[in-house]
């Protein structure tokens, strides 16, 4: 692992500040691409670290769905959830930016053994208190993967035989799936409304050499197409 942080070793690869790499946390916000089956997917990497919040913020007001990352470890997951924790913060500020949809991936699953009451447990924990923030769990869903060995992260997983997928319940119906992937293409596309005048709050704004100056984004309301002036 590089520096010797075991545990930050793949967040390594998206953290490209020089103070990232040698503190071990992220500091500044990430944009990475992918594609599923169904969506051309951005991942906004957010810092968790309570230094950086205000950065935290400008990426999660940009997103349309949350990812809430929990830690399965004994303890790891006990600290997030404290009245003074990161996760507990986390969802508050995704639901208050108006991010209303919520997927919870418990992490560090080989780190328990992957116990299925240690699943429970936590998904028992998580839904009480994102049910204060303001989520319906009902809609919310949780899915158990190792990120490191990338139990159900693409494929699901054969240590967990007890675990069947998840059910949530929205607006648009019932659905189901066992893992992250799934689960991502299982985001319902928001509904902006294309009829009112361009908005387009600005995230940043970048001098790129032999292009000039971009400006980076989410638009919220109208049309944005190649050539208009």
């Amino acid at each position: 692992a590089e520096l010797g942080k075991g545990s930050f070793k793949y967040a390594w690869v998206l953290d490209k500040l020089k103070a990232e790499r040698e503190r071990g946390i992220t500091i500044d916000i990430a944009l990475w691409k992918f594609e599923t089956p169904k969506y051309y997917v951005t991942v906004i990497d957010a810092p968790g670290h309570r230094d950086f919040i205000k950065n935290m913020i400008t990426g999660t007001s940009q997103a349309d769905c949350a990812i809430l990352i929990i830690a399965a470890g004994t303890g790891e997951f006990e600290a997030g959830i404290s009245k003074d924790g990161q996760t507990r913060e986390h969802a508050l500020l995704a639901y208050t930016l108006g991010v209303k949809q919520l997927i919870v991936a418990i992490n560090k699953m080989d780190t328990a053994n992957w116990a299925e009451a240690r699943y429970l447990e936590i998904i028992k924990e998580t839904s009480n208190f994102i049910k204060k923030v303001g989520f319906n769990p009902k809609t919310v869903a949780f899915v158990p993967i190792s990120g490191f060995n990338g139990d159900n992260m693409l494929s699901p997983s054969t240590n967990c035989p007890w675990y069947k997928g998840w059910e949530k319940e929205t607006k648009a119906g019932k659905s189901t799936c066992k893992t992250l992937l799934e689960t991502i293409d299982s985001i319902e596309p928001p509904k902006r409304p294309t009829d009112k005048p361009l908005r387009l709050p600005l995230q940043d704004v970048y001098k790129i050499g032999g292009i000039g100056t971009v400006l980076v984004g989410r638009i919220e309301t109208g049309v944005l197409k190649p050539g208009m002036v």
